[in-house]
């Protein structure tokens, strides 16, 4: 049964850090890109960032450009977003997928992806 399951959302402060998790089960990762998306209430998904199935490419939306970071790693079959200086804007439902893309050099911001977790909830208030 193929699943993504995130992790480590919940309840922080303006200015704060959370770490979010993507961890895959019966499947590797390592041939899929990875997106990051969120949904915050009565509002469209939106995509946040994604990260090539080779790690090396990477891109942002512009609202979390020098604040979010993905990352993966290949021996834990997880993907990463580590979010900083948080803002309550940021207060949505994370989800993250899988893809393959037939370069793996390459990443997308879309809604195209073959495989969802079911969200992790991320409250930024004081």
């Amino acid at each position: 049964h193929l699943q993504l399951v995130e992790s480590g959302g919940g309840l922080v402060q303006p200015g704060g850090s959370l770490r979010l998790s993507c961890a895959a089960s019966g499947f590797t990762l390592d041939y899929y890109a990875i997106g990051w998306f969120r949904q915050a209430p009565g509002k469209e998904r939106e995509a946040v960032s994604c990260i090539s199935s080779s790690g090396g490419r990477t891109n942002y939306a512009d609202s979390v450009k020098g604040r979010f970071t993905i990352s993966r790693d290949s021996a834990k079959n997880t993907a990463y977003l580590q979010m900083t200086s948080l803002k309550p804007e940021d207060t949505a439902i994370y989800f993250c997928a899988a893809r393959i893309l037939a370069n793996q050099a390459m990443c997308v911001m879309t809604m195209g992806y073959d495989y969802w977790g079911q969200g992790t909830q991320v409250t930024v208030s004081s």
